[in-house]
């Protein structure tokens, strides 16, 4: 199967979610945000060992201040330090050395904990004198010279407070600066895919044959740098594609006039020899005659794809009813069908009006019907069928001819392209050329397939282009 379509593929259309701005944006969120969390996770860490260390400082210290008093004088001075910090967030337990409680508000030894002066956290675990909960604590535990066993916890409660307030100010600082962020690159991202949405719109029509679109310029950033190298590439091949197809136009245009001429004059020697008797000398005048037409109607056919590859026609584009225009050409090539006993059928539904021109959808039709009913066999078949399916009008035009074989169809599209198989019928090998360039015009999608036997020439009526 052959498929010819004048728009890009949906390759690289793909949604705002899906553009590089996007994906940009995504990975600069989940970089931010893994940022932060290590930033937290550092700060709470920080925080968390110089709390400690402050508290093991205050403890070693009171602990120093305990060490200088006499071992009788331990017990009153615990309860006097208990009363007079009865509003702040010290805890003391004396125990004797088989761990009964001597005095202080801490009842019981915390486990867990070495008689080494060393602090230790303690979540929510040490017997503390009252009925509240017990809270986070910092302890530190010596052994005195007597066995006694000395106990000093510090409350952590408000401290965890303020770090927690820390940490929750810059979760929130975070979040909004994600947030921002985030808000701000889907900004810059909508507006990457409206200019985008811009090239790609210009580039649709460049490839189908408009070189005078230009991209459009005015970020300031890497696209538009790209968008004036591009413009200035489209610049020299619209020159150059000027410059050579004003050549074979004024090629054709030149050698049109003399052609005609030496038509003319080929028949004014037919007119002078038809009252000689020499069958070869008729005959070579008419061979003559025969090559400059064929010359003269592949000229017209050059101009007339050059005329319609220019686009021009476009301005004068509308509505156009297929099953009128159809039935029309079935009609005109009917006659030609009968005399040479083909069967010509013509199914023209109703359909949706296209936007299109319709003397050139009439010139394709007819090279279609015209190139069926000439590779057809005598008696053979061709039918015209016209449907409205989901996307738009489908017409199929089926013969049971000979057929295209698939290493051909590509080919049969270009200028002056004859089959070896088909080199014995007239014709100059552009007819399915003008029928490619009105294709393009209107944005239409053709495919060649096998009908076995025969071939199945479907055109899809509707435009393929992507917004």
């Amino acid at each position: 199967m052959t498929e010819i379509s004048t728009s890009t593929p949906p390759v690289g259309v793909r949604g705002r979610w899906h553009s590089a701005t996007f994906r940009l944006l995504t990975t600069y969120a989940v970089v931010f945000s893994c940022s932060v969390a290590l930033l937290l996770s550092y700060i709470g860490w920080t925080v968390t060992a110089e709390m400690e260390r402050e508290t093991d400082v205050v403890m070693d210290w009171q602990l120093i201040y305990f060490d200088s008093l006499p071992d009788s004088e331990l017990n009153n001075a615990i309860y006097r330090r208990i009363e007079r910090e009865r509003m702040h967030s010290n805890y003391y337990g004396l125990f004797a050395p088989d761990g009964s409680h001597l005095a202080g508000d801490v009842l019981a030894m915390p486990s867990g904990v070495r008689a080494d002066r060393t602090g230790v956290t303690l979540q929510h675990s040490m017997q503390i004198e009252g009925s509240g909960p017990s809270p986070v604590v910092r302890a530190m535990v010596e052994r005195r010279k007597d066995g006694k066993t000395l106990v000093i916890a510090r409350d952590l409660t408000h401290i965890l407070h303020i770090r927690k307030t820390i940490i929750n100010a810059l979760v929130a600082g975070g979040i909004l600066c994600l947030a921002s962020g985030v808000a701000g690159g889907l900004a810059l991202s909508m507006r990457q895919m409206r200019r985008a949405k811009e090239i790609r719109r210009v580039t649709q029509r460049i490839a189908q044959g408009d070189l005078g679109q230009r991209l459009p310029v005015g970020g300031r950033d890497e696209l538009d740098m790209l968008a004036h190298l591009v413009n200035r590439m489209l610049d020299d091949v619209e020159r150059l594609m000027n410059e050579v197809k004003g050549a074979c136009d004024g090629i054709a245009h030149d050698l049109r006039t003399p052609l005609a001429h030496v038509r003319t004059l080929l028949s004014h020697i037919a007119e002078r020899t038809s009252r000689v008797d020499d069958a070869a000398i008729h005959d070579l005048v008419e061979r003559a005659r025969t090559e400059t037409d064929a010359l003269l109607d592949r000229f017209r056919a050059m101009l007339r794809i050059s005329e319609i590859g220019t686009l021009q026609r476009r301005g004068g584009f509308g509505e156009v009813e297929l099953a009128a225009l159809v039935r029309e050409v079935g009609e005109l090539y009917e006659p030609l069908a009968e005399t040479r006993a083909i069967n010509l059928t013509v199914n023209a539904g109703g359909t949706e009006p296209v936007h299109g021109d319709r003397a050139l959808l009439f010139e394709m039709l007819s090279n279609l019907i015209d190139n069926a009913i000439k590779f057809t066999h005598d008696g053979g078949s061709v039918s015209i069928t016209l449907a409205q399916t989901t996307a738009g009008p489908r017409i199929d035009i089926v013969d049971n001819g000979a057929g295209i074989p698939a290493e051909e169809r590509e080919a049969v599209l270009q200028r002056f392209y004859r089959s070896e198989r088909t080199s014995h019928l007239t014709g100059s090998g552009l007819g399915l050329s003008i029928v490619s360039a009105v294709i393009r015009v209107h944005d239409f999608t053709m495919r060649i397939d096998d009908e076995k036997p025969g071939t199945r020439v479907t055109i899809e009526c509707w435009s393929r282009t992507l917004a």
